[in-house]
């Protein structure tokens, strides 16, 4: 399972969510603004408050920006052609 932690308004996590879309992803997408439980989770598992976070459960993948999610989904999940 993905899981890709994000915020509203938030331009990289944007980016990230278009690609997703674009490439119809299955993505588990959690909302995670300061101060949450979802934040705090995503604290424990990366160690940043930075987003946006993504978590592979099945490989248990972890990763922040947004250049490099975008490389792991289309390298792991994009079929090719």
């Amino acid at each position: 399972m993905l899981n890709l932690y994000v915020i509203d308004h938030c331009p990289y996590c944007n980016k990230v969510r278009s690609f997703i879309k674009e490439k119809s992803l299955d993505v588990n997408l959690i909302f995670a603004p300061r101060g949450t439980e979802n934040r705090e989770k995503m604290l424990k598992l990366g160690g940043k408050h930075q987003v946006p976070f993504l978590h592979d459960t099945t490989s248990n993948i972890t990763m922040y920006e947004s250049m490099d999610i975008i490389e792991y989904l289309a390298e792991h999940y994009v079929e090719k052609n």
